[in-house]
């Protein structure tokens, strides 16, 4: 049997992994469009720092997935204690989440959020949307100081156009917590998220590297590759490619599911569908600066409007080797949908935005300040759950399943999933995969 992966990302690496030990499994190719393998799995170094794709960091609440990348990272691990802090008004530090130290609002904020939380007279209402969700969870008030403005601003929609599926996880703080946490108790949060493992060096991209290590012989990656056409007889597909046709047996794809159609049937019912996928692109800036800012935290959230980035990382906080004497290295995200304002920025446009909002976080006081600074855009970032995603996802997997085509990964399943949720699904793919050929 030979087995192809489109797309070269930890989706695919890890897939090819867990089926690379069936005996009736004669090779499998993965077909990556980039001259490296990565996907969003993926570090840029400059200055001897290595900075990722978005702040990613190593935890699952499923202990054998956990134990499985611990594993295959070997010694280059370290174990951090998260800290996330939220920027309120710019100036005070809110432990995330922010339900947690409510006592630092403003007196007047506090008592909005609080009466709002205890009176909530949206508590019976019928959850069809994120505001919605928001509104009888967390009450008026913590929805419009933190939720509403902070979550808009990632996803550059208004939250009553976002279903739930990003949120509906999240669990409905006891009235005592919140008690607790206007007087300034301390309350813990979301404790499965307390501690997190990063590796030592070389960035998040160890963690594909490492995987990439344990590929035995059957297992080759084509990068560089650009896929033209698949065609599908009754026992096999051949690919078509720029690199001459392959024949496989089976297609895994990990390449971003909207633009499927464009390889392998152009249905226009499918292509219609695809087309109504939504996404949010990003950039991300890395911006070493003078001094120690930011305290010893790893993540500010930035809810406030008039700043460009939602979201700045330390990454001195992940150990020496992200660290640079006197200086603080921040890692920078924006989120922006094409075509939008941002997206028609120049990179010198969006670094006076970046500067400004440094500027305005106490972080810098002028240009001079900053010792260097690297930007990236990357097309693909956010999977957007607007109203009709769960429908239109679904449609356009049952379709090509009949075909005998799986989907994983963010991009192929069209799902938001982090690192270990997404070697999580490759896992379970792969032992369905394997139980329906015995």
């Amino acid at each position: 049997m030979k087995i192809s992966i489109l797309g070269g990302g930890i989706s695919a690496i890890s897939l090819a992994n867990f089926l690379q030990k069936e005996k009736k499994i004669k090779e499998i190719i993965i077909f990556e469009k980039e001259k490296e393998a990565g996907g969003l799995l993926r570090s840029y170094k400059i200055n001897k720092i290595f900075y990722d794709v978005g702040p990613h960091i190593i935890f699952s609440r499923n202990k054998e997935i956990l134990k499985i990348i611990l594993k295959v990272l070997g010694k280059n691990k370290n174990k951090i204690r998260r800290s996330n802090k939220i920027l309120y008004k710019k100036k005070i530090y809110i432990k995330y989440p922010f339900e947690n130290e409510l006592y630092k609002l403003p007196k007047k904020d506090l008592k909005f959020a609080l009466d709002k939380f205890l009176k909530n007279k949206y508590s019976k209402i019928k959850v069809k949307t994120m505001k919605d969700f928001f509104l009888k969870n967390f009450g008026e008030g913590i929805f419009k100081l933190y939720l509403g403005p902070y979550n808009e601003k990632i996803w550059k929609m208004n939250t009553s156009k976002l279903d739930t599926q990003m949120v509906e996880r999240i669990p409905r703080p006891p009235d005592e917590d919140i008690i607790k946490s206007a007087r300034g108790i301390k309350t813990e949060g979301y404790k499965h998220q307390l501690y997190f493992h990063y590796p030592t060096k070389g960035g998040i991209q160890s963690l594909l590297t490492a995987f990439k290590k344990k590929l035995n012989k059957k297992v080759r990656i084509i990068n560089s590759i650009k896929l033209k056409k698949i065609n599908k007889s009754k026992k096999s597909f051949l690919i078509n490619t720029d690199k001459g046709d392959f024949e496989t047996n089976k297609i895994f794809s990990t390449i971003p599911l909207n633009e499927f159609y464009k390889i392998y049937d152009e249905n226009k019912k499918i292509k219609k569908i695809s087309k109504k996928l939504q996404y949010n692109s990003i950039i991300i800036a890395m911006v070493n600066v003078k001094g120690n800012m930011g305290g010893d935290n790893f993540a500010l959230m930035v809810p406030e409007k008039r700043i460009i980035f939602h979201r700045i990382s330390k990454l001195d906080f992940l150990g020496k080797n992200y660290s640079i004497k006197n200086s603080t290295t921040f890692q920078i995200e924006i989120t922006y949908k094409n075509p939008s304002i941002i997206s028609k920025m120049s990179d010198a446009e969006i670094y006076k935005k970046i500067i400004s909002g440094l500027k305005e976080l106490k972080f810098i006081k002028k240009t001079a300040d900053i010792n260097f600074k690297s930007l990236k855009k990357f097309k693909y970032a956010y999977v957007i759950y607007n109203l009709n995603h769960r429908k239109n996802v679904d449609d356009l997997i049952n379709f090509y399943k009949k075909k005998e085509i799986d989907f994983l990964g963010r991009w192929g399943s069209w799902e938001y999933l982090n690192s270990d949720q997404v070697i999580e699904q490759s896992y379970e793919m792969s032992k369905k995969f394997l139980n329906e050929k015995k």
